[in-house]
């Protein structure tokens, strides 16, 4: 037996591979917001990767035809907010095409620099874009961390077989 076909067969690479192989990644759930022209913007995201600790740096991925995109590819400062197991609800709006992100259940106020920050999740950053990296279809942006707030309680919400869900004991 050859170690190819204890692996099963591979595949060429295509954009169906990549999500498969990434439907078996575990991620935790972020969302990203930013202020834009015509009022606060924002996305889920669990592309969100620590990057540098010095200077304290993270990045994430956006797609260039994401509704959010625009006032992203502008914008001086982002907010990063990691999510609860308790706000599937809010991953869910912040993931949904032509979703009202900020109407109601939605809680959040502008916080510094003018960032929409989210109510009740785990943590938060507020954050400076550094670049914009093209990285085919989508944008990586590096952004240095200014400052947030690490205390909010509970367990983190995570993305894995196209579902949200929670850590197990």
């Amino acid at each position: 037996m050859t170690a190819t076909s204890a692996l099963g067969s591979p595949r060429l690479a295509s954009p169906d591979l990549l999500r498969s192989v990434f439907r078996r990644h575990a991620a935790g759930v972020a969302v990203i917001t930013a202020s834009g022209d015509t009022g606060p913007v924002g996305f889920t995201a669990t592309s969100l990767a620590s990057v540098s600790a010095d200077p304290p740096m993270l990045s994430f991925g956006i797609g260039t035809g994401a509704s959010s995109w625009p006032a992203i590819s502008r914008a001086e400062f982002v907010g990063v907010h990691i999510l609860g197991e308790h706000q599937e609800e809010l991953a869910a709006t912040f993931a949904r095409s032509g979703a009202d992100r900020f109407g109601a259940p939605t809680a959040w106020r502008e916080g510094p620099e003018g960032v929409p920050v989210l109510d009740g999740v785990l943590a938060w950053l507020v954050c400076r874009v550094h670049t914009r990296v093209p990285a085919g279809d989508h944008r990586i942006v590096l952004a240095e961390v200014r400052l947030g707030d690490p205390e909010g309680a509970g367990r983190p919400l995570l993305y894995h077989q196209g579902r949200f869900n929670s850590l197990r004991d």
